[in-house]
Order: C-alpha cells, then sequence, then structure tokens
C-alpha cells in the first residue's frame, strides 16, 4: 500500500512473540485514502442511525404500539449489548478466521443491521401482502416484527462499533490511531447530517415513493445502498493478517520451508507485516528450546480464554485508569443520551408550545410538529458541527492534551444544554446545538485515544520488561475497545429508565435538559480527577 512505500519493518511469528521471544513491532503508516476508506463504516451506521431516528417513531406509531410497549423496545437492545458487547470483544481477539479477526465480525454485524432496517422499514408491509387474517392478527405481527427490527438493529449498530475500533487500533500505528480516529469522527457526523436531512424531505408526493411503495420503502432503499457500499469499502480498507497458534506447525514450515513461507505464524496486524521476513538464527534456537516447556501453559490458557469466568476476570482486573475511564464514558453518554433523546419533542413542547396529545387537525398539534422538525434540523447542525469539530481538535490537542479536550467538551456541553433548559428560544436553541457537535465529537474519539495511548504505555513497558505476555490478566484490545463500547448500552438502560419516571413526575419534558446540563458538568469534575492522560 502507498502508505508503507520504503518502510523497513522487523517481522516475528505471533506464537513465540507471546512467549517473549521477539519484540513487538508496530504496524506501518498509512494513507489518508486507506484510513478515509476505513472511516466509511462510521459513515453508514450514523446515516442509518439518523434514518431510525427520523423515522422509527411514526413507523411505530403507524402500526399501532401500544404506549406500554415503548420502554421495551428501547430497553431489548441495550441490555442485550451491555451483557454480550464484552463476549463479542475477547472473541473478536482471539478468531482465527483467514479473514483476520475484526472483519468477520464486522461483516456479520452489518449484515444484522441491514435484516433489522428491513424489518422495521418494510415489516408492516410485508405482513400486510402475507397475512390475510382478521386486523387484529394482522396489527400483532406488524408491531412484532417492528419491534423485532428495530431491537435487532439497534443491537447490531451498538455492537460494530467495538469490532471497528479495535480493527484500526490493530492494523495502525499509534499516530495513524489518532488521524484514523479523527477521520471517524468526521465521517460520523457527516453521515448523521446527510441521514437528517434526508429524513426531513417529503417523500411522501415524489415519484421515488410511488414507484417504491411508500417513505419508509424509500428510506430503506437509500439506507441499504449506502451502508452496503459504506461496509464493502471499509472491509477492503486495511487486510488484515490471520493469527495462528499452532506453534509446532509453525516451526515445521521455519525449519522445512524457510520464514517466508509461514504466512500463518507471523504476528496479528496488516498484510504488509508478513513481507520480507527475516528470523535470526540465535532467535529461533532460544524458541525451540523453550518452546516445549511454554506450550502446555499457553494451551491451557486458551483454552480458558473464552469462558465467562476468565472473561470477567480480565475485565475486572483492568487497572484502575481504564476502570475511571469507562465511568466517564457512561456519564458522559448518559448526558448526551438524555438530551438528543427527547431533543425533538422539547422542541415542540417547551420551544414551540404544541400539544402531541392534541387532535391530529388541531393548531396544537400542528405547532408540535412543526417544533419537532425544527428539532430535526438542530440535530443535523449537532451532526455537521460533530465533523467540524473533529479538525478543530488536532489544533487543540497540541494545547490542552487529551484530558483537557475530554474536559472541555463535557462543560461546553453542560453549558449549553443549561442555557437552552433556562432560556428555551428557537434561534438561540438552534446555535446551542453546535456544543451538542462538540460532544459528539468528543465521545467518538477522545476515550478511543486515550485507550490508545494505556494500550501503548503498556506495550512498551512489557518491552521494557522483555516479555511479550500481557501483563494485563489476558485483556485484549477487543475488550478493552468493548468494556468502553458498552457504557453506551448502560447509559441508554439508566436513561430509557429514568428519564421517563423524572417526566412524569415533573410533568415537563423541560427536566431532561436540566438533568442532561447536570449530569454533563458533574462529569467534568469525574474528569478532572480520575481520568489520567499519559504524559
Amino acid at each position: 500500500m502507498s502508505g508503507s512505500s520504503g518502510q523497513t519493518e522487523i517481522q516475528k511469528y505471533t506464537s513465540l512473540a507471546k512467549f517473549g521471544f521477539f519484540d513487538q513491532t508496530e504496524p506501518p503508516r498509512r494513507s489518508t485514502g486507506r484510513l478515509v476508506m476505513h472511516s466509511l463504516a462510521m459513515f453508514g451506521r450514523e446515516f442509518c442511525y439518523a434514518v431510525e431516528a427520523a423515522y422509527v417513531t411514526p413507523v411505530l406509531l403507524s402500526v399501532g404500539l401500544p404506549k406500554h410497549l415503548y420502554s421495551v423496545v428501547w430497553l431489548i437492545s441495550p441490555i442485550l449489548g451491555f451483557m454480550l458487547q464484552p463476549v463479542v470483544g475477547s472473541a473478536s481477539d482471539h478468531c482465527k478466521s483467514r479473514w483476520g479477526k475484526r472483519r468477520p465480525y464486522i461483516l456479520t454485524l452489518g449484515i444484522m443491521m441491514l435484516l433489522g432496517m428491513a424489518l422495521y422499514l418494510n415489516g408492516d408491509a410485508v405482513i400486510s401482502a402475507t397475512i390475510t387474517k382478521s386486523s387484529r392478527n394482522l396489527t400483532i405481527w406488524a408491531v412484532t416484527i417492528t419491534m423485532l427490527g428495530v431491537a435487532l438493529f439497534d443491537f447490531a449498530a451498538d455492537f460494530i462499533d467495538g469490532p471497528i475500533k479495535a480493527y484500526l487500533f490493530d492494523v495502525c500505528s499509534h499516530q495513524d490511531k489518532e488521524r484514523g480516529l479523527h477521520y471517524h469522527a468526521l465521517f460520523t457526523g457527516f453521515g448523521g447530517a446527510l441521514g437528517y436531512l434526508l429524513g426531513a424531505i417529503d417523500w411522501a408526493h415524489l415519484e421515488l415513493a410511488k414507484l417504491l411503495g411508500t417513505e419508509f420503502q424509500v428510506m430503506f432503499f437509500f439506507s441499504a445502498l449506502v451502508f452496503t457500499t459504506c461496509l464493502i469499502i471499509h472491509l477492503c480498507s486495511i487486510p488484515e493478517a490471520p493469527i495462528c497458534d499452532n506453534q509446532d506447525d509453525s516451526m515445521t514450515q521455519h525449519n522445512s520451508k524457510g520464514p517466508l513461507l509461514m504466512n500463518g505464524g507471523y504476528a496479528y496486524g496488516s498484510l504488509e507485516r508478513i513481507k520480507n521476513a527475516s528470523m535470526k538464527t540465535e532467535q529461533t534456537e532460544l524458541a525451540t528450546a523453550k518452546l516445549g516447556e511454554a506450550k502446555d501453559n499457553n494451551e491451557e490458557r486458551t483454552q480458558s480464554k473464552m469462558t465467562m469466568k476468565s472473561l470477567l476476570k480480565a475485565i475486572l482486573s483492568m487497572p484502575p485508569h481504564y476502570r475511571y475511564l469507562c465511568v466517564s464514558h457512561l456519564i458522559g453518554w448518559t448526558a448526551f443520551l438524555s438530551n438528543m433523546l427527547f431533543f425533538t419533542d422539547f422542541m415542540g413542547q417547551i420551544v414551540y408550545h404544541g400539544d402531541p396529545y392534541a387532535p391530529h387537525n388541531s393548531t396544537s398539534f400542528l405547532i408540535y410538529e412543526r417544533g419537532v422538525e425544527v428539532g430535526c434540523w438542530g440535530l443535523c447542525i449537532n451532526s455537521v458541527f460533530s465533523s467540524l469539530y473533529s479538525y478543530v481538535q488536532k489544533a487543540l490537542l497540541s494545547y490542552v492534551g487529551l484530558k483537557g479536550l475530554y474536559f472541555m467538551g463535557y462543560l461546553f456541553f453542560g453549558l449549553g444544554t443549561g442555557f437552552i433548559g433556562l432560556f428555551p428560544n428557537v434561534y438561540s436553541t438552534l446555535v446551542l446545538c453546535a456544543l451538542f457537535g462538540v460532544m459528539s465529537s468528543t465521545l467518538y474519539t477522545v476515550p478511543f485515544n486515550l485507550i490508545a495511548e494505556y494500550q501503548q504505555e503498556e506495550e512498551l513497558e512489557r518491552q521494557q520488561q522483555d516479555t511479550g505476555l500481557a501483563s494485563s490478566g489476558g485483556r485484549g484490545k477487543g475488550i478493552d475497545c468493548a468494556a468502553l463500547t458498552c457504557m453506551v448500552q448502560l447509559a441508554q438502560i439508566l436513561v430509557g429508565v429514568g428519564l421517563g419516571f423524572l417526566v412524569n413526575s415533573a410533568g415537563s419534558v423541560v427536566v431532561v435538559v436540566i438533568v442532561a446540563s447536570t449530569v454533563a458538568l458533574l462529569g467534568c469534575c469525574f474528569v478532572a480527577l480520575f481520568v489520567r492522560c499519559v504524559e
């Protein structure tokens, strides 16, 4: 690839590196084009997220979902995600597919996202075409299929972020990890903005909707096309080399064919790291002598890696700064989701003084709908500024550092939502939506940058101690990324359970932005006191 030309790389065997016989090497530098290709998965995912945010409520209402089931729809996915996210992360750490460690999981989750979209956007039409029973049975089947689609889509869309981040960390140098995360934030914002704009178009009166059936089918067509294209480009962006733990096979190949043919035995990473191998004779002899002694222990450890007991032990054995980072990520997403999930309703009820429970042909209800439409434009502004701020972060990083960027994101969001709650005005609210983008970009980049810093620090410590074994209880990059991203699911659970109760108790949706502001400002204090930044 163009980003790796002219660089000298020292190769090593994966199985031998595990025992500390060879030092870790950093992957080659990646070109901007490759990093952009890798980031398109985030563009497609966020595009589909925006379509869901714009259309899922109308879809649920159109199929006749009872109000008491709303909370069930939004809680199924995060509960499953919170329990299973680390399991998937650990499984991808030890995946031996010839296609690589992460990409099989990314492809599977991408297919699940497409299936979920197909069910919740087309489920009503499919049921109507296939079932000719009574209207009651038709409604029950339509509600069931739609709920299943929403839960499946949210589950896969939330899950896919962890393997994508771990994939980036595996195949990129430390500098390219930072660049890649900035591109992720940039395309996440653009994807969300275009998704919201597409949802704002009145497709019902256009020819395309008449051709495809309904506006829901139009949105599925565009969403499936965009996401499928982005997913294919992402999976072809940076090749992975499969891992191999069979030490005997590796040594046999080495002795009989030479190191150049040991494709499965090299360090996990990109395919460029397999080329031009050179092994020192002394190291090989030393490895052979120690291999038999270490083999039994390694096989025993490998067999126990994927048990729930060892997985929980690996997560609980994380160093304190990892746990503090997870807690701060939970606080940030709780604040962000508290505002974003209820923002359009806040615009319709508080800013525009509409009434969602009024008759649908009344002025109050039409005013509420207008407020919801303007709220969608506010979310579009959030997405655009999220992309722009990802570039501002680069300039600010050298002055305030990662911890400073983390603190600023929480502070600006807390102040912005506080002012919106205290002074609900159309124009000031739309302007302050830009601060939502600051928070969004911060949550998508800074915590993962800190994870990369922590992991690099551990790698350097292991090299200085001359050991190749993981010193942190068998954790891998997949588990670290999964533990961080599963905080998003936990935040969804907290928001889904708690905010509905608070709104009903307060009798006004204004409590939502006040809670979001309070939680974000508390997050500032937590970041300042507990989150550690690598010097």
